[in-house]
């Protein structure tokens, strides 16, 4: 039998509100057996971008990415965020280990094509290291991943969160039976944006499908399901959507997704 990992992705809001992160890393600390941690830190990187006169700009939920706004991403990503989670999680009893793709050559993507869209230094995974992160979780640690990836050739890249904590779980479920988690400040997948409690506590392919129809689905919402589904497709085990109250083990007030 499989051991069980747990990927938990938390979204830049959370990062930016002490007490929801507190409380997210405090539920995270406590989850039992194997798990990584993915974090974004968007907000942060734009709130940077703006001190320094860089303009921020997004399509469909995602950065586009020139040189000036990666070295931000750079500093904010992989510097001041990761760094703050990892501290916090070792006074937390967690032997954490904050990591970009280019440590332990975790993570190697390519530089999106351009197509319609220009997306400049935005990389596509193409392979995740899963020996090198299971020797880590073999050995106790705990990774926290930030939203950087690397191309092997000295390059860096920005990548969507969402979608790093989707090729982790994917890459680790041949070892382990992998359960992905996205927190984020809402309850779950709300069947209107503005009452916080008409949380969709289950959407199959086909209800995805009409939500999307229907414009229920959204802005950052549109590539965190696609990557749940994406995920689910490539042998994830399960996949949830919720705030950090779904980390607890005795709450179901969020949003399970299954094919």
């Amino acid at each position: 039998m499989k051991q069980k990992l747990s990927v938990v992705k938390i979204g830049g809001n959370l990062i930016e509100d002490a007490e929801g992160c507190k409380q997210v890393l405090d539920l995270f600390a406590k989850m039992d057996g194997n798990k990584i941690l993915v974090h974004g830190g968007g907000n942060k990187a734009t709130e940077l971008a703006n001190q320094l006169g860089v303009e921020s700009k997004m399509v469909n939920g995602r950065r586009i990415t020139n040189a000036e706004t990666l070295d931000i991403a750079l500093m904010v990503y992989g510097g001041l965020v990761s760094k703050k989670i990892v501290a916090k999680l070792q006074a937390l009893g967690t032997d954490a280990i904050g990591m970009s793709g280019a440590d332990a050559n975790a993570i190697r993507a390519h530089k999106r094509p351009k197509k319609n869209v220009n997306f400049g230094f935005v990389g596509d995974v193409d392979m995740v290291n899963t020996y090198g992160i299971f020797k880590l979780l073999q050995a106790g640690f705990t990774p926290i991943f930030c939203a950087l990836t690397h191309d092997g050739k000295g390059q860096l890249f920005n990548t969507n969160a969402d979608t790093i904590a989707a090729e982790l779980a994917i890459a680790m479920s041949d070892q382990f039976e992998t359960t992905l988690y996205y927190c984020f400040e809402k309850k779950g997948v709300l069947q209107d944006v503005e009452d916080e409690n008409s949380v969709i506590h289950h959407i199959d392919s086909k209800g995805y499908d009409e939500l999307l129809a229907y414009g229920i689905i959204a802005d950052g919402m549109l590539p965190k399901l696609h990557n749940c589904f994406y995920a689910l497709r490539n042998h994830v085990s399960k996949v949830c959507v919720g705030n950090t109250n779904m980390l607890e083990a005795d709450n179901s007030d969020y949003t399970t997704l299954t094919l």
